[in-house]
């Protein structure tokens, strides 16, 4: 309760102070349950909005999110005609997210959102707001089956030694991060799986956070583990390409230039 209370503390500002971004795709019945638990999780503390982005489901999840939205005023709902991956509904979410700070979790209720105030108080105390940082979950006792434990860590430890983006765990969706960080990174698909060094990449800063892991109650994976695995190491080059070309030039005021080295 306290972190809840603490909250309108961290994010101050009329309107939303946070939008938390929910990618879905064939998850129905797990849609109204976790909608709860966000709502519970932040409730008491600072303004807040649920977009849930539905990636062309043929499920029923668009009718359960309309039926939801029609009851709870801080859900909104965006729907893709067709199913073009987590990346781009991530993307989505964000651009149409009001708030300027951005929390992600996965829609199939893996996550729990009961950790969302720790991250944002993680990401206040980062400085967060002042800076760009983020906050990554790192999943604690993973509630997934072996061969998707063993293909996440071989995949983690291939890209931290190709990135060196000092990230345990990029696979987990819950994160906090400022939206106009996120929206100034180059959008490509499967680009969720690289967000950290995308974030260092840009000048910012990452930090894990420990967070709890649940078995998925309902519904079905919508990713194979080894497609996870050759698809990820295979943007694994054009991520590593991109991080060895930043632009991060120092803004200095005009009347400093005259002090900055090569100045006249």
């Amino acid at each position: 309760m306290a972190e809840q209370n603490e909250l309108a503390q961290i994010l101050p500002g009329p309107g939303p102070q946070i939008s938390v971004v929910v990618p879905v795709h064939n998850e129905a019945e797990n849609i109204a349950p976790l909608v709860a638990e966000i709502c519970s999780a932040l409730a008491g503390g600072a303004e807040f909005e649920i977009i849930y982005v539905d990636d062309g489901s043929r499920d029923g999840s668009v009718d359960v999110l309309n039926e939801l939205a029609r009851q709870n005023t801080s859900l909104h709902v965006v729907c893709h005609a067709y199913k073009t991956g987590q990346s781009a509904a991530i993307l989505t979410g964000v651009r149409a997210a009001r708030a300027p700070v951005i929390a992600t979790l996965d829609g199939d209720g893996q996550n729990n959102p009961a950790d969302i105030p720790k991250l944002i108080e993680r990401y206040r105390a980062e400085g967060g707001g002042k800076g760009p940082v983020m906050i990554a979950g790192h999943r604690v006792g993973r509630r997934d089956t072996w061969i998707k434990r063993v293909s996440s860590k071989i995949a983690n430890a291939v890209r931290a030694a190709k990135l060196g983006d000092n990230t345990p765990d990029t696979g987990c969706g819950l994160k906090i991060f400022p939206r106009d960080a996120y929206l100034s990174f180059p959008a490509f698909n499967h680009m969720h799986r690289f967000l950290p060094a995308l974030m260092i990449r840009a000048g910012g800063r990452v930090i894990s956070e420990a967070v709890s892991h649940r078995p998925r109650q309902a519904g079905q994976s919508n990713y194979g583990t080894w497609d996870r695995l050759w698809v990820g190491i295979a943007d694994l080059r054009g991520v590593a390409w991109l991080a060895k070309r930043p632009l991060n030039p120092e803004i200095i005021s005009p009347g400093a230039a005259d002090d900055a080295p090569g100045g006249v």
